[in-house]
């Protein structure tokens, strides 16, 4: 899948306060692995993540290789916009 860099972290930016620990909890990942995929570099204590970033708009073209966090965290800002 392929997604710009800004929509990426405005997926990760509108999630409520804890939902990165609840992802990283339902997927049996460190918290850090998540915050990696949303566009951090951190790899002493999270792994990296299957992604591939192009330069170019709006932080350049993020090409996802699993959608598994991605999708569960839009699963999570649709459950509290309907809230």
């Amino acid at each position: 899948m392929n997604i710009t860099f800004e929509e990426l972290r405005r997926t990760k930016h509108s999630l409520p306060t804890g939902s990165i620990k609840r992802i990283a909890e339902q997927l049996s990942v460190s918290e850090q692995t998540v915050r990696n995929y949303f566009g951090a570099a951190k790899y002493v204590e999270g792994t990296p993540v299957d992604r591939h970033i192009q330069p170019g708009p709006d932080g350049g073209i993020v090409h996802l290789e699993d959608t598994t966090i991605l999708e569960l965290a839009r699963r999570i800002i649709d459950e509290h916009q309907s809230s």
